[in-house]
């Protein structure tokens, strides 16, 4: 058991002054989010990496969040892509990062994309949000029917290949990048213990 000090300080198990991080939250986009997750875009477009997926130029803001919900229920689903549930990880009332996850998989998704999707914001780098953030996503995956995950990143990009392997990733194979990109790390987390990895390379998602 916890205790709290006078200021309301959580002083970690018995009192000992063991201070605990905030914890880390996924959860949908809001509304009132707006600025932090454009911010949020601008900074990860240095690393070609979108924060946003399939934001469109000028489109108003409640529809982009609208648009989300409706590509998580598979109501509407952009040509090439699959239902997808999109969240922001928040940590003390900042945005600090976000995860895609994918409920299946089509050709490009099980050669390079995989079914998730994960960044954190450069500030907020080096301080275990990647990891928390794929394993809350990996428990949602699973929640989401997906018994064997499929995780991809870039040959070079050793951090977030150490990631994967902390949060039980299985080197499958690695592959070449598409059209000269940089090649691609294929990770499987195994989520049961029979496998069905070729099913899954093979299936193709209804668009």
């Amino acid at each position: 058991m916890s205790a709290m000090d006078d200021n309301g300080e959580d002083k970690g198990p018995e009192g000992l002054g063991i201070s605990r991080p905030p914890p880390l939250l996924l959860r949908a986009l809001r509304p009132e989010d707006e600025p932090a997750a454009r911010a949020a875009q601008a900074e990860l477009s240095a690393d070609n990496f979108g924060f946003l997926p399939d934001l469109r130029e000028g489109e108003p803001w409640t529809g982009y969040v609208q648009r989300l919900e409706l590509l998580r229920t598979g109501t509407e689903v952009p040509n090439g892509w699959v239902p997808t549930t999109f969240l922001v990880a928040e940590v003390a009332g900042e945005l600090v990062g976000r995860t895609s996850i994918r409920h299946g998989l089509n050709p490009w998704l099980a050669q390079w994309g995989g079914h998730i999707g994960y960044a954190v914001r450069p500030g907020f780098r080096r301080r275990g949000y990647a990891t928390e953030i794929l394993h809350q996503s990996l428990a949602i995956a699973s929640a989401l029917g997906i018994d064997n995950v499929l995780i991809t990143c870039d040959v070079g990009n050793v951090a977030s290949a150490a990631v994967i392997e902390r949060c039980g990733g299985l080197l499958a194979d690695i592959v070449p990048g598409e059209r000269g990109s940089a090649a691609k790390r294929r990770y499987w987390v195994e989520r049961t213990p029979s496998s069905h990895r070729a099913r899954q390379d093979d299936r193709v998602e209804p668009r």
